[in-house]
């Protein structure tokens, strides 16, 4: 349970109790601290509270909570905040291009804070696709006892009696330029799909990031799971308050917990689950930060012996609150450890092991329908693919839970913009067959890796999502469904193969030989890339940055990849 930190970077709250003379003790008396309160733990509270995007809206409230929770336990609390951008705000805007990036941000954010203050330890509050694992980084990072905490899974909008959340809006949109439906019925979804504060809900970027994190062990039993608006999300953050103080009393810090038999925790659950594509660029990141050795290669070995268990959206029939409601995460947990697929001998932040907690929470709910049993589950193995080939000879990742094609072949249709691709397929160019291409939007090229929900839900809303392949070198939101092929590697902003696919050209997509390639000769690659010129990077403000900086999707598009190797 050592710091690995150099031994200067370790000071921390103590330091300040018995000086006799310090300005830095005359400024902390300044925001209330008396002499008693000097021999205390300095707990930060940080929570990524925002008021525009429904995700966070709420968890300013919830900062409160675990700063008085601290209090109670013993510590001196302090609240920062950091800032957070919302993927389905941002989605087909410019704004997409600064979601991936603000991960990091929001990782160095709170890291700079937390040890710039000399906390002892700290809790974090995210409850948003980036702001999740941004907060796992600096946990790994900060080198002190941490816990976090889920803002909690947004209840179901409801419209004709039928469950509906935000991925109704962008099929709503392709139904509504297929002629199926009207621009009324396009705005009662719109305006029925988000009934009020939560990450969006089904199983998307936020809900999965909040399971792979519990099964991790970094947060308590049941964070995951509870709603935003419940009684139940209180709790979590009362108890995670006095429970990072347990971690302090006892010397466990996170890369006690954030181990590599806890990483192959956290993916056997997101196969079990149907997870988002997003869970492997912040899994590896999380990892990188942790100093644990995670490939992505590493998610196919998991894929072949976990199956597809949730029947939950954007596949299934089900919502997230819907698997709270028969016993949540800690439950299908508790299944999964029972069959001997978890490593109940984790550490996790509650002191005990996975299986020690695990033995407290009770079995999914007798005659529910939410998860499948292991003798009939809804796809033998995980639905989490990384495919290879001469498109992508760093890995792609496609996400096939309810994708009936297994073999897909045909014409490519590249686009450099995901506008351009949207105005085709809205213009019925886009046909049955095709393989819809677009390209420059990774991390270095978008910058900002942008995701394709927009473009994807169309697709599905026109009823293209399987008879259409989208392939990119960007990002899928977890709201994503159909025959779609996100991160490619390496990218075309970096010279990858990507950069050198024609309009025409016949891919080649296969679930099961996990294969990505063009049908085109070595030769003729060579030829395009000497022909082809890449566009300069971007070089403005935080995305110029982020475009010079940022690694390989295949690498979890990290920042600092020079601890690893080259970029």
């Amino acid at each position: 349970m050592a710091d690995q930190q150099p031994k200067d970077l370790r000071i921390r709250s103590h330091v300040y109790d018995g000086m006799v003379k310090s300005p830095n003790r005359a400024l902390m008396r300044a925001t209330g601290m008396q002499d008693a309160d000097f021999k205390k733990p300095i707990v930060g509270v940080v929570s990524t509270w925002s008021e525009n995007t429904p995700c966070n809206m709420h968890l300013r409230g919830f900062g409160d909570i675990a700063e008085k929770s601290v209090t109670e336990a013993g510590g001196w609390p302090v609240q920062f905040g950091t800032i957070t951008v919302s993927d389905g705000i941002a989605m087909g805007t410019p704004g997409m291009r600064f979601s991936l990036p603000s991960r990091d941000v929001i990782a160095d954010s709170v890291e700079t804070a937390i040890r710039g203050h000399n906390c002892d330890a700290f809790v974090a509050i995210g409850g948003c696709d980036k702001n999740m694992p941004g907060s796992m980084i600096a946990i790994a990072n900060a080198e002190v006892p941490a816990i976090f905490v889920y803002g909690g899974t947004i209840a179901p909008g409801n419209l004709d009696d039928k469950d509906i959340d935000l991925v109704s809006v962008f099929e709503a949109v392709g139904q509504w330029n297929h002629h199926d439906i009207s621009a009324e019925e396009v705005r009662k979804i719109e305006c029925n799909a988000c009934p009020g504060p939560g990450g969006c809900g089904g199983m998307y970027t936020a809900n999965t990031m909040a399971s792979a994190i519990e099964a991790l062990g970094m947060s308590l039993p049941g964070s995951a799971s509870h709603p935003a608006a419940t009684d139940g999300k209180k709790a979590d953050v009362a108890a995670a308050g006095k429970a990072v103080l347990n971690l302090l009393k006892k010397g466990i810090y996170p890369k006690d917990i954030m181990t590599r038999d806890a990483f192959e925790n956290a993916i056997t659950v997101i196969m079990a689950l149907g997870g988002s594509t997003n869970a492997t660029l912040h899994l590896l990141a999380m990892a990188h930060a942790a100093n644990v050795d995670l490939t992505l290669d590493d998610f196919n070995t998991f894929q072949k012996k976990v199956p597809h268990l949730a029947d939950l959206k954007p596949s299934g029939q089900y919502v997230f609150q819907d698997l709270y409601e028969v016993g949540g995460v800690s439950a299908v947990m508790k299944y999964l450890n029972e069959n001997g697929f978890l490593h109940g001998d984790c550490l996790t932040v509650t002191g005990k092991t996975i299986a020690e907690n695990l033995a407290e929470v009770p079995s999914l709910t007798p005659g529910q329908k939410v998860i499948m049993p292991l003798d009939h589950p809804k796809r033998k193995d995980g639905p989490l693919i990384i495919l290879h080939g001469n498109l992508a000879p760093e890995g792609a990742v496609a996400k096939v839970s309810g994708v009936k094609v297994r073999h897909h072949e045909g014409p490519a249709k590249v686009y450099n913009t995901e506008e351009d691709a949207i105005d085709a397929v809205l213009a019925d160019e886009v046909v049955d067959g095709d393989v819809v291409v677009v390209r420059y939007v990774g991390p270095k090229g978008g910058p900002g890796m942008p995701e394709m929900l927009s473009l994807s839900g169309i697709l599905v809303g026109k009823g293209q999502g399987e008879s259409v392949a989208l392939l990119t070198d960007g990002r899928f939101s977890g709201g994503t469904h159909g025959l779609v092929v996100g991160h490619i590697a390496p990218e075309a902003q970096d010279a990858g193969p990507i950069a050198y696919l024609k309009t025409g050209d016949i891919v080649v997509i296969d679930q099961d030989t996990k294969e990505l390639t063009m049908k085109v000769s070595d030769a003729e690659i060579e030829k395009r890339r000497q022909a082809t010129k890449i566009p300069p990077l971007y070089t403005r403000g935080v995305l110029g940055k982020y475009a010079h900086i940022v690694s390989s999707s295949a690498k979890g598009a990290v920042t600092d990849f020079w601890r690893g190797g080259e970029k």
